[in-house]
């Protein structure tokens, strides 16, 4: 009786450290004015920086499929689906980038942008992290804002710049990508710097009617 109790016990902790260890986060929405207001301020340092410290892509949220990252971001993104080879190898297909407003309709002509650069990362908060959680970081796609395909060009004109240095061509893109980027930053706790706060809130007052949502990073 008494070895039944204590087995008892003993499985109720390990539902209880588990609950404790790995809470839920709910889903945020919030005005966009609201959401950079919260942002954490911070001084930004590239040291020790490499890209190498963030793997990607890796075998992706389904390593079943044989997609890695890049082409399941792909294939979510499609507005008319490719034709899937061996190696998760794509074929035909289109994809809408927004940064620019332009039809792609090859796989090629697409990068998959990180919302928030590996190196911004890095200089706001990623250099603390362990190699695991940069990798999670790296191949997230468990907020659609964090990954985005759209032209090569664009995104290597955006480069690692935050949006005091840079916004995407297209004008009407704007207020969708400042509520992307911050609610990046605010999913994996990422702050901010004077310039990028400034240049965020200017956009705020631009786009009184965007919202963001963000759910924290696991």
């Amino acid at each position: 009786m008494v070895k039944a109790v204590l087995r008892g016990l003993a499985a109720a902790l390990v539902v209880l450290s588990a609950t404790v260890s790995s809470p839920a986060h709910a889903a945020e929405t919030l005005p966009l004015s609201e959401a950079v207001d919260i942002l954490p301020l911070g001084t930004e340092s590239r040291d020790g920086y490499s890209r190498e410290k963030f793997r990607h892509w890796n075998a992706g949220d389904d390593p079943a499929d044989g997609c890695n990252t890049r082409a399941e971001v792909l294939l979510h993104e499609a507005v008319e689906p490719p034709g899937i080879g061996p190696n998760c190898r794509q074929t035909g297909g289109s994809w809408w980038s927004y940064y620019d407003d332009v039809l792609v309709e090859a796989a090629s002509g697409l990068d998959i942008d990180h919302m928030v650069p590996l190196a911004e990362a890095w200089d706001s908060g990623a250099s603390a992290w362990t190699a695991q959680r940069r990798e999670r970081y790296a191949n997230d796609q468990g907020q659609e804002a964090s990954l985005v395909a759209v032209t090569a060009r664009s995104n290597r004109s955006k480069a690692d710049q935050d949006p005091a240095q840079w916004l995407p061509p297209a004008a009407d893109a704007h207020c969708r990508y400042a509520a992307e980027w911050v609610g990046t930053k605010l999913r994996w706790t990422l702050t901010a710097d004077e310039t990028e706060l400034a240049a965020l809130r200017e956009l705020a007052v631009d786009c009184p009617l965007q919202t963001v949502q963000y759910e924290l990073a696991p």
